[in-house]
């Protein structure tokens, strides 16, 4: 038995649509099982306690920095984040600092290392989500990169040096 010209376009319709929806639905449980799906839709309060969604940056290449006041190498990255985000911001870059530390302390951090990217304030929970995310022993600073899909890239346990982190935003970028 041989089908005709139209079952065979209907067919093939069907096959790519079964394909294209395996491919979303592919790509979502590898996000969900990165712990991305998890950091979008994490909520936290900024310095001033308005609370964001991290998916509210979603459609730009984020890099999410875990950190607190009390720990010496991520005083040491800031800096080198407050760069880049000068540098890059103009090609669709963000960063959000995801501080774990009261927001008293943060504000004057903030203000003497003249953060320019947002700063969320966290409590013990964000331990949860760090290990989720691929931090299985909470150390801090612990970065994550998603591409503006909401797709995670990169995952860094430690300080980014200025040289490792502008050949990753040159990777994103080109």
């Amino acid at each position: 038995m041989t089908i005709g010209r139209r079952d065979a376009l209907v067919l093939a319709a069907a096959g790519i649509a079964a394909a294209g929806a395996g491919a979303v639905a592919g790509a979502l449980a590898l996000q969900s099982r990165s712990g991305a799906a998890d950091l979008l839709a994490a909520r936290y309060p900024d310095l001033d306690g308005r609370v964001h969604r991290l998916l509210d940056w979603r459609g730009r290449v984020l890099l999410c920095n875990f950190w607190a006041t009390w720990c010496a190498p991520c005083r040491e990255e800031v800096p080198i984040l407050v760069s880049a985000k000068q540098q890059w911001a103009v090609h669709g870059f963000e960063i959000v600092g995801i501080g774990i530390d009261s927001a008293a302390k943060m504000r004057g951090f903030a203000a003497t290392y003249k953060v320019n990217y947002p700063v969320l304030v966290a409590d013990g929970s964000a331990l949860q989500l760090l290990r989720k995310l691929g931090n299985r022993s909470g150390g801090l600073p612990y970065t994550v990169v998603l591409d503006a899909t909401g797709e995670l890239v990169r995952r860094h346990l430690g300080a980014f040096s200025a040289p490792d982190l502008r050949r990753l935003l040159e990777s994103l970028f080109g």
